[in-house]
């Protein structure tokens, strides 16, 4: 019955398969356990709390003795003298299998099938190793003798090419940079024209509008005073056309009247016309008849028109003649 229990007391830690333990591993005595306690490989030691800003959590590796009475917490119901020797064979198997693990970046127990997996992984680093060693012993074989081959000469030949090629560059580097300065003055000469040029392009730009404005102005200007001049040319024109006389004095007829602007000189019995617009017509004529003088420069001996609307008169040898008086004599 113990052995049935013991079956799946561990379990490989690699492919999880249960594993049955030989009846060895229950006693370990001071030698066996000095021996394992020794460092496979050297772990580092890392200082947790130094990384604690970059590590979310940290898992510590599981470790067998620290599940109670080393059986994960169940409980063997049989007798007590058996209970406990199972409790003391699992507490020895579980130290072991620690020790193992915190001795190792591998953790125990493995079955035989991982066991040989890791054993093989192993044996290929170590051969890995091996080359590695091989190669760097080669080099280092060869290092040393190449540095006897050396001389001490050509050592200070090449050194002093060195400094010769150093001095070389450096004169180079500084009369680059003398270049570059002047380079840099030049650019900022550049950039000063640039910059004045702008603003004279900018200056003769506004100038020119300006002076664009003021010619489409004048030109507008130049084209109403031509068809100004054009229209009052037509209108001389016309003028010149126009007998001012036909114009202002009208002299047609009305029945058996005369007329002069509308206004009817005379009056018939028959035909009664009021006296002022009579009156109104013999001042028409009386104005008339003094344009028409003074067109001529005609002077008159003893008469002397003088229009004044309807109130217009001659004077003869200096009396006053009213103009409507003439009207009683036709």
């Amino acid at each position: 019955m113990s052995d049935e229990k013991l079956l799946v007391s561990f379990a490989c830690q690699r492919c999880l398969q249960p594993l049955r333990l030989d009846d060895t591993f229950n006693y370990l005595n001071e030698h066996t356990l000095a021996e394992l306690t020794l460092p496979v490989i050297s772990n580092p030691d890392v200082d947790l709390e130094s990384q604690a800003t970059s590590v979310d959590h940290f898992v510590h590796p599981c470790r067998l003795s620290d599940s109670g009475n080393g059986i994960n917490g169940f409980m063997l119901i049989s007798d007590s003298g058996e209970v406990e020797t199972i409790s003391n064979q699992m507490r020895v198997r579980a130290t072991l299998f620690d020790t193992l693990s915190e001795n190792s970046h591998i953790d125990h127990p493995l079955c035989d099938e991982c066991a040989d997996a890791l054993i093989e992984m192993l044996e290929q680093q170590v051969k890995l190793t091996h080359n590695d060693y091989d190669d760097y012993c080669e080099y280092l074989r060869k290092l040393e003798s190449d540095s006897e081959d050396l001389h001490l000469d050509t050592l200070e030949q090449e050194l002093h090419s060195l400094h010769d090629e150093e001095k070389r560059l450096l004169d180079e580097l500084e009369r680059m940079k003398e270049e570059e300065s002047a380079i840099v003055l030049a650019i900022e000469e550049q950039e000063r024209i640039s910059q004045r040029l702008t603003q004279d392009e900018e200056r003769y730009w506004r100038q020119y509008t300006s002076h664009r404005r003021d010619l489409m102005a004048t030109d507008d200007e130049y084209r109403s005073v031509e068809c100004q001049l054009e229209y009052t040319q037509s209108q001389l024109e016309k003028l010149k056309k126009t007998n001012v006389f036909n114009a202002t004095f009208h002299i047609w007829h009305s029945g058996h009247f005369g007329t002069i602007n509308n206004f009817r000189l005379g009056r018939l019995p028959s035909v009664p016309i009021d006296w002022s617009e009579i009156n109104a017509a013999w001042g028409q004529t009386a104005l008339l008849l003094a344009a028409l003088a003074r067109k001529i420069n005609l002077t008159f001996d003893r008469y002397k028109l003088v229009p004044y609307g309807n109130h217009s008169y001659i004077e003869v040898d200096f009396n006053l003649l009213p103009s409507f008086k003439l009207t009683k004599f036709l």
